[in-house]
């Protein structure tokens, strides 16, 4: 499974409202029809509230 790129990721982010968990992240992902790359980076990303899009970017090219 390859890692998606962060771009690829915020398109599945659509509509979510900052501040958000990371279980948030992972049913608006899921609900915008993720699949699994997607839903797979999300998951590895760390417990806690992220303030933007870039929080959540910046998280995932680390993970």
């Amino acid at each position: 499974m390859s890692q998606p790129n962060p771009i690829e990721i915020q398109k599945y982010l659509s509509g979510v409202d900052y501040p958000v968990t990371k279980q948030n992240l992972l049913d608006k992902a899921s609900e915008n029809g993720a699949g699994e790359d997607v839903l797979a980076a999300l998951e590895r990303l760390p417990e806690r509230d992220y303030n933007g899009p870039n929080a959540v970017s910046a998280e995932v090219t680390k993970a």
